[in-house]
């Protein structure tokens, strides 16, 4: 028998504890006894209804599981039934209010090196969360075993662990008037399920088409990947939604030179549908072309330069951003960002969005983890920062309307974050950004984690190429960038050459007046 486990969040030095503190709560995950496979989920009409479910319920209960039943659910789903039926045992041991999630994952990766298979996995697996609300407190549960008798079982631990936690004030679901009723179709779903033999040819020609570029000498491998993920959340407030997303990815990493001379990069690219991704032939070309053109590095002179991301690196930039506007760490007083709401915060005519709704898209979502509809926003308008990202505890504590940005896991409670979240292209093409400088840095490949986020200071490791009169001169390395990020933004400007590569990102940007650090 599985058994609780009370943990209560630990303050960082990094992050101070905020003004109302988290209140402690307890988690239990029980899994299938060693040896013994998880009973499978009943099959939905075959499965004569628990005694308890044959009890009248709560409304808002009876009126979720009547939606539940109702909803289309996503190949891979449990039995909706099964979820009601949790709902509705928590309510029977004395929940006021409750939600279930549900997450079923498959993966297929393979990897080879030097024309030999190195690698070949195929996983799968699912869980069930719930979380309880009892007045004001609030307790999470997670299970692998679907057996209803277990999971009854589980709905009861929950309800006594929720009694045992201290009140947290902001906890709780959403009212009914912010729960999303219809959503878009987002065509999240690839049917196709690659075998692993078409996974092996596509990291084989990845890698024998960037062994074959003039200077790679060896090889670190290649490595393909696809999976799918569905999803179910329901919950006593009448929400219930369902969806169902894939993705396909794949990547190369060479190195080449000799010795202690030898330089390694990379490509990769990754997509929800197979048809988007970017050829084999041309990861490969691409991987090998980078790493040649890195050999024979030099040191660069400390200096204050304009430094150019590439588009590759540029959208750690406004990760920095959705860090910084995150509605927890604003909440909490530990973003360099908390008083600038409304403020001018990156130069004019930047434009920031965040794209939940985006076909096709990596971060896309029809509804976020609490059940509220999702919608695009310009979170910098015109250089203008004009919204937090929040989910419904941090909206509490500001005294704010949710934003839709919940994300959460089976066994934790919801946090705020980004979906699609780009920086839309600017005007210039790249070698106009860089054309007018004299001296500068293009960095593709970024070293190190050096970023407060209280204070905004900002200091990482780089490496690139030197500009010297608007062109590429020669590649540099062991180098440091340091500014702060409140400066930065206000001097960022845009290049016209974006990518959708992951759910962050941004095209190849100029910044102005930063420090470089070489020899």
């Amino acid at each position: 028998m599985a058994k609780a486990k009370k943990t209560v969040p630990k303050s960082s030095p990094k992050k101070p504890t905020r003004k109302s503190a988290k209140p402690a709560t307890r988690k239990v995950v029980k899994k299938a006894a060693p040896g013994k496979a998880a009973k499978p989920a009943p099959k939905a009409g075959r499965r004569p209804a628990p005694k308890s479910s044959r009890k009248p319920a709560a409304k808002p209960v009876a009126k979720a599981a009547a939606k539940i039943a109702r909803t289309t659910r996503p190949a891979g789903a449990p039995d909706a039934n099964l979820l009601s039926d949790l709902l509705k045992w928590a309510k029977e041991f004395g929940a006021d209010s409750a939600d279930a999630l549900y997450v079923n994952g498959e993966s297929i990766s393979v990897a080879q090196r030097l024309g030999k298979r190195e690698k070949l996995e195929s996983s799968e697996g699912r869980d069930l969360g719930l979380r309880v609300f009892v007045g004001k407190r609030q307790a999470f549960v997670s299970s692998t075993d679907f057996d209803p008798a277990s999971l009854r079982e589980l709905a009861s631990r929950a309800v006594d662990m929720a009694r045992a936690v201290p009140e947290d004030p902001v906890c709780g679901l959403a009212p009914e008037e912010l729960l999303a009723r219809s959503w878009p179709d987002l065509d999240l779903d690839d049917k196709t399920r690659p075998t692993a033999k078409k996974l092996l040819a596509m990291a084989s020609e990845a890698e024998d088409a960037a062994r074959a570029v003039k200077g790679v000498t060896n090889s670190e491998g290649a490595e393909a990947g696809w999976g799918r993920t569905s999803v179910m959340l329901a919950a006593s407030n009448g929400f219930s939604g369902g969806y169902r997303r894939s993705g396909f990815s794949l990547s190369c990493s060479v190195l080449g030179g000799e010795g202690t001379g030898m330089e390694r990069d990379y490509e990769w690219t990754s997509a929800v549908h197979l048809e988007d991704l970017m050829s084999a032939a041309k990861v490969g070309r691409n991987a090998g072309k980078f790493v040649v053109r890195r050999l024979n590095p030099r040191k660069a002179q400390s200096a204050r330069v304009p430094v150019i991301y590439d588009r590759r690196v540029s959208g750690g930039l406004i990760g920095h951003l959705a860090g910084a506007i995150n509605g927890r760490a604003v909440a909490r007083g530990t973003s360099f960002l908390k008083d600038r709401m409304g403020e001018r915060i990156f130069a004019e005519g930047i434009r920031i969005l965040d794209n939940p709704l985006r076909k096709r898209g990596l971060g896309s979502r029809p509804f976020d983890a609490e059940g509220l509809a999702t919608s695009r926003r310009a979170v910098i308008d015109d250089g203008v920062l004009t919204t937090w990202l929040l989910d419904l505890a941090a909206a509490r504590q500001l005294n704010l309307k949710p934003t839709g940005h919940a994300s959460r896991g089976v066994s934790g409670p919801p946090s705020p974050t980004t979906s699609n979240f780009y920086l839309e292209k600017g005007r210039l093409s790249v070698k106009e950004l860089i054309g007018d400088i004299k001296s500068g840095l293009y960095i593709t490949d970024m070293i190190g984690f050096g970023v407060n986020g209280v204070t905004g200071d900002y200091s990482r490791g780089a490496s690139g190429f030197w500009i010297e009169n608007g062109e590429l001169a020669w590649p540099v390395s062991g180098i440091t960038v340091a500014g702060n990020l409140k400066d930065m933004f206000l001097n960022m400007t845009a290049a016209n050459d974006l990518e959708f590569k992951s759910s962050t990102n941004a095209p190849t940007v100029r910044i102005e007046g930063l420090t470089v650090a070489g020899s």
